[in-house]
């Protein structure tokens, strides 16, 4: 492998870890140098098989304390995010985080504070924002084709039970969390991406599925969130991970020029088109689950040159996250409760 400016240590060598080393190694400013898993692994026998030199851990702190790397990605069990992140900060390691960042608001305010205290960089893996479907949505959203959007909906359905690999630990509540943070933040996500970020409050309900195949979760497999955002416009995110259908990533975005429909739109900026028909955007849909076809490679190549140009990673960095992350919690908070719940301005 050609020597590349930045070498990355992976945490975790599982389903995730396996797009992201293959994302960063095909990227031409980074490689992978070093994984560290809780399995015994053949430094030799990965090597060959993603290329370069590869050395293996077994204990993180080993692997942190390697001077040669520059950025720890982090693909390991989602309650152990939090703390890896830490870890990797106070090292002085830039980081790569999966979602989410942590099981509870109170550990991504802990990751803040510890990447604010160690000047690190971050990138968090709401990939989606980089996808060509939503680059594209906010392409259109920019030249104000749609005008402003004052009704959104984004809506995560995929049925994730025991023929799908993650169904062995996102049913345990101390590993998924909730329907909303193991899998529907990326509707979430992609909501406030199109709809902006200032949202005063949410309300949120949450049901179960009848099918025996999801009675093993610990958490309600379905739920559905309302957004007023600070200026009165109002969202809506459905996260179903107990359906019986095709995966579906649902887009409806209503504005006061035009409205978007998945792959179609329609504008009336645009004085040619057939106002009893939609237009049809050319963009690759989001229609899988499958992280391998997840768009890991344009978002890394993004965070790796804003790390060769020292400035914080757009789109995709912690302070992004961290707004998105205190939606899902306070709305999981409002389906406990059975209430309305207000963010606080600025926090995160």
């Amino acid at each position: 492998m050609t020597l590349k400016k930045f070498n990355v240590g992976i945490i975790g060598y599982g389903w995730a870890s396996g797009a992201h080393i293959a994302a960063i190694n095909a990227s031409a400013h980074a490689q992978v140098t070093a994984i560290c898993s809780s399995r015994a692994l053949d430094s030799v026998e990965l090597s060959a098989r993603h290329g370069g030199k590869i050395t293996c851990y077994e204990q993180l702190d080993r692997m942190l304390a390697d001077k040669s790397l520059h950025v720890v990605a982090i693909c390991s069990y989602p309650q152990d995010h939090a703390r890896q992140a830490m870890a990797a900060a106070r090292a002085g390691k830039h980081l790569i985080i999966e979602k989410p960042l942590a099981l509870n608001w109170e550990e991504c305010l802990a990751v803040q504070k510890a990447v604010k205290e160690a000047g690190v960089r971050t990138c968090v893996c709401f990939e989606c924002r980089f996808s060509s479907q939503f680059l594209t949505i906010k392409a259109v959203i920019d030249r104000g084709l749609l005008g402003k959007i004052h009704y959104g909906e984004v809506d995560y359905y995929h049925g994730i039970g025991p023929w799908y690999g993650q169904f062995r630990w996102n049913t345990r509540k101390e590993a998924g969390g909730s329907s909303l943070l193991s899998a529907g933040c990326h509707a979430l996500d992609a909501l406030l991406l199109c709809m902006g970020e200032e949202v005063e409050s949410v309300s949120s309900y949450s049901t179960n599925s009848a099918n025996p195949d999801f009675a093993r979760y610990e958490y309600p497999t379905t739920s559905v969130t309302i957004l007023k955002f600070r200026d009165g416009r109002v969202g809506k995110v459905a996260s179903v991970i107990d359906c019986l259908q095709p995966y579906y990533f649902h887009v409806h975005l209503v504005g006061s020029e035009g409205s978007l429909l998945d792959n179609k739109f329609h504008s009336i900026q645009l004085g040619g088109l057939n106002q009893a028909a939609w237009s049809e955007l050319s963009m690759k849909l989001l229609d899988s689950g499958d992280v391998s076809d997840h768009p890991y490679q344009t978002q890394f190549d993004s965070f790796f040159a804003a790390l060769d140009a020292g400035r914080e990673m757009p789109l995709t960095s912690l302070a992004h996250a961290l707004r998105t992350h205190q939606v899902i919690f306070a709305a999981d908070d409002s389906a406990k409760r059975g209430c309305v719940a207000s963010l606080t301005p600025g926090k995160g």
